[in-house]
């Protein structure tokens, strides 16, 4: 692995990100995005969810947490359903614990002791997850309310979300200015470009915590999904779910998805990692490692349905969660409750508790730099 390679990237590198719209360039603007009242937080600040549709994918998402609440797609038959996890209402979200769809930031994944050295300055943050810090301490990007400005044009329809994370917020330092745009373009893909700048030099780590069931929400579990990822190590973790330091071979262990299989079929091995996680809640390092565009390395397919998706990214890893917490408790959009494996997720990132781990990807951020990540998702179905 290249551990010089960083985060921030050159303009040349950004117009060779922008140029991944290749197909959507020239095609005729779509529907401008609709606006609705979705709730109030409890000191009066409202929420508002925001439909946008093009190419024959569909979304809504809210103004809190920049959460995808609904994303419904077609079946082989052209039967729309939605097929990520979710709720009702504003409440739920607010008191949730599970990230349900939502922006994820200032740093995705754990960081051990919330706690990390930069420049011979020891920062303590927010600590919501046993001992250690989970996608961002306690009051995360999941829970701001975000500017949200919608857009149809050339590239597609979407929104830019913006939100600025003040120096010393959940314990982290600089003034961080982030813009995320969702854009639905021609073909129905599903881009997310993640943008950040600092006054102070602190560590980024961005990414969307969609929990994806591909036969629709509430309709069951996911392992019987088809998962292939192209990655030959992963990182293993400590009891904490922190990362050893130990870039790991697959081949020969139940994390080998190089050649698509169920994800089911060999969650209930009895391997340490899978017994320390209640299935699967690691990071995978992609083979292509830090790319200038996004690069293909995931595939997902529902055989019932005949739906699959197909991720590319900039990033060096992802975080293949399987839905292991879900215990039966909450109820989602559908009126069903999630139980143990009904959905799972695919975050891309750096990798976990990179600021105490350096022989992995810097995700550190200086003032003059500029942080830029993104990811497409495209669907089809036959």
């Amino acid at each position: 692995m290249e551990t010089s390679r960083r985060t921030v990237l050159t303009a040349a590198a950004t117009a060779a990100i922008a140029a991944t719209t290749a197909g959507t360039a020239h095609a005729a603007p779509g529907r401008r995005p609709t606006k609705e009242l979705f709730g109030e937080l409890a000191d009066g600040t409202k929420v508002h969810r925001w439909t946008l549709a093009n190419g024959g994918t569909r979304m809504k998402v809210l103004s809190y947490g920049g959460i995808v609440q609904c994303l419904e797609l077609p079946d082989r038959r052209g039967r729309y359903t939605n097929v990520s996890l979710g709720y009702d209402t504003i409440e739920e979200y607010v008191a949730g614990t599970t990230f349900f769809g939502a922006l994820i930031g200032r740093y995705g994944n754990r960081i051990a002791r919330g706690r990390f050295t930069l420049d011979g300055t020891v920062h303590q943050l927010s600590v919501n997850d046993g001992e250690n810090s989970l996608h961002g301490g306690a009051k995360g990007f999941n829970t701001r309310v975000w500017d949200v400005e919608p857009f149809a044009d050339a590239t597609g329809v979407g929104l830019v979300l913006r939100y600025v994370s003040v120096d010393g917020e959940m314990g982290y330092p600089g003034t961080l200015r982030v813009k995320v745009t969702y854009t639905l373009t021609a073909r129905g893909d599903w881009r997310i470009d993640y943008e950040a700048t600092t006054d102070r030099t602190t560590v980024v780590n961005l990414t969307n915590h969609t929990y994806y069931n591909l036969a629709g929400e509430g309709s069951g579990d996911i392992y019987g999904h088809q998962l292939a990822l192209d990655a030959a190590r992963f990182t293993p973790t400590d009891k904490g779910l922190i990362p050893t330091g130990e870039l790991a071979r697959v081949a020969g262990t139940p994390f080998d998805f190089r050649r698509a299989k169920t994800v089911g079929e060999d969650i209930r091995t009895a391997h340490p990692q899978l017994v320390t996680a209640k299935g699967y809640d690691h990071n995978w390092v992609l083979d292509k490692g830090i790319t200038t565009r996004p690069e293909p390395f995931a595939s997902l397919r529902d055989p019932g349905s005949g739906r699959t998706m197909r991720i590319a990214t900039t990033e060096p890893g992802v975080q293949f969660y399987s839905g292991n917490f879900l215990d039966g408790t909450l109820t989602g959009s559908s009126g069903r409750l999630y139980r143990q494996g009904d959905g799972l997720c695919l975050e891309t990132q750096h990798f976990p508790d990179s600021p105490n781990q350096p022989s992995f990807p810097s995700t550190v951020l200086r003032p003059g730099e500029r942080y830029r990540s993104s990811t497409v998702h495209s669907f089809s179905a036959r």
